[in-house]
């Protein structure tokens, strides 16, 4: 398993691994979210990955069929208001295949992300996680992340 930036030969395969995630969440919260459409569509992944502040890097097994990804986004606050201007790597989704979870290949990505990250020169990595997806937020933890903010709602 090698760890690549995407490429647009991936685009059908992060796809698929895009319908899983959808599905989880759609499983999960289907008052929020719809279960036949994907976050991205093809034209959106071509913008995404022709995008230097939204690297997206892949884990490719022997054959080069993706077996996971991480999308990630640049983001770099100007400091106005109360807020430092801390320059973060915010990990926008990151998935494996269903079929390959549980032999590390999240760990290979959030390795990979880490010092993506490190080498851009940012103070700190940062993700949200929906509270119905437990298993992502074990992940997480066990990768050493920790609560940054809340969000919380009240259904009307």
């Amino acid at each position: 398993m090698t760890v690549r930036n995407a490429e647009e030969k991936d685009i059908d395969r992060l796809l698929e691994l895009l319908t899983q995630v959808q599905a989880i969440h759609a499983q999960g919260r289907p008052d929020l979210f719809e279960g036949t459409h994907t976050k991205y569509r093809p034209d959106d992944l071509r913008a995404i990955l022709r995008d230097e502040g939204r690297p997206v890097f892949v884990a490719a097994d022997q054959d080069d069929v993706v077996q996971g990804y991480a999308f990630c986004i640049l983001q770099q606050p100007d400091g106005s208001g109360n807020l430092q201007p801390r320059k973060a790597l915010y990990i926008d989704d990151l998935c494996v295949d269903q079929a390959r979870r549980g032999e590390h290949i999240g760990q290979m990505l959030y390795a990979h992300v880490r010092e993506a990250a490190r080498a851009m020169g940012c103070y700190h990595i940062t993700l949200n996680v929906w509270s119905l997806n437990q298993t992502a937020a074990r992940f997480y933890e066990k990768m050493g992340l920790k609560p940054l903010k809340v969000t919380m709602e009240a259904l009307l």
